[in-house]
């Protein structure tokens, strides 16, 4: 999937080697861009609208590869398919809704877990070892890395996931390549890295980073009490994170800032594999539809 100024763009290689693509036009309400130009806040905006957005488009292409798995249709079934085409088509801004709603719970939820179990495994392991707040952030963030790498590992080896993270590679390298200003074609994409500083895994660090400082001002009396303070300062972690990761990749030619990028980098090995030949193929083709999406929405429109 790619992002444009007008466009998000998604394609997916169907089982007889057609490129179908997913588009949804960049028309976001007025209320939500001016939420996204308010430090802090914007970045909790954006990952929840990057979460809904991607629900989407994973959902796409999870829905083309399951037709392509199932059996072929029978022609009585094609007809009552296409009996209830429109039918269908009145559900679809429900459908489109749902799928984004269920995104946004799972960040959610998902973010909660690795909030809050971290915090009450430390408690209950180092909790009266020592009275250093400090301390126990740091520990608690190492539990946070330590559950985020093994989780990361073991979806990883599963074949679906591991075909996800190539395509992630495959995206970060046509990225590369379209910078570097190079013709977009398969050998020429390929020579590039899979890994890439503006890329959401960096923001998955910097999240644990910015948590142990944040929490460090405040005390804690019981884990209950622990766990519920990470709680209501989890929109506040986000969104210095999200400023954090702006500042790193805007000066990220600085030495210094640069270095802080590498952890983000670090973690790509694991959200990012290796794509073959077909893969890369397929994100050039959704990135030059996306840049032809952009070009057409640049026009004026006639009157």
């Amino acid at each position: 999937m790619f992002a444009g100024r007008h466009a998000n763009v998604t394609a997916v290689r169907r089982k007889n080697n057609e490129i179908i693509f997913y588009e949804v036009p960049r028309t976001t309400k007025t209320w939500i861009q001016k939420l996204k130009k308010i430090p802090l806040l914007r970045g909790v905006v954006a990952i929840l609208e990057s979460s809904a957005k991607g629900s989407q488009h994973l959902n796409f292409s999870m829905e083309s590869y399951a037709e392509d798995e199932l059996p072929a249709e029978k022609e009585e079934d094609k007809a009552q398919k296409e009996a209830k085409s429109e039918e269908k088509s009145g559900w679809s801004l429900s459908m489109i809704v749902g799928v984004a709603v269920a995104g946004i719970i799972s960040f959610i939820v998902g973010k909660l877990v690795f909030t809050v179990v971290p915090a009450a495994v430390e408690e209950l392991i180092f909790g009266r070892a020592f009275s250093n707040i400090i301390v126990h952030n740091l520990i608690e963030g190492g539990i946070k890395i330590l559950f985020l790498l093994c989780y990361l590992y073991i979806i990883s080896l599963t074949p679906l996931i591991k075909r996800l993270f190539q395509y992630h590679g495959a995206e970060h390298k046509v990225i590369s390549a379209y910078e570097a200003g190079v013709e977009l074609t398969v050998a020429n994409v390929q020579k590039f890295t899979r890994l890439h500083y503006r890329c959401g895994s960096s923001f998955m660090v910097f999240s644990v980073l910015v948590g142990v400082i944040v929490y460090s001002f405040f005390h804690w009396d019981s884990m209950w009490e622990r766990i519920y303070i990470r709680v209501l300062l989890l929109p506040v972690v986000l969104g210095f994170s999200y400023e954090a990761l702006r500042v790193t990749n805007s000066m990220r030619e600085l030495p210094v800032l640069r270095y802080l990028g590498y952890p983000g980098l670090w973690l790509q090995k694991l959200t990012t594999k290796e794509p073959n030949d077909d893969q890369v193929a397929v994100s050039i083709a959704s990135f030059n539809r996306m840049l032809e999406l952009d070009r057409q929405g640049s026009q004026p429109q006639p009157l």
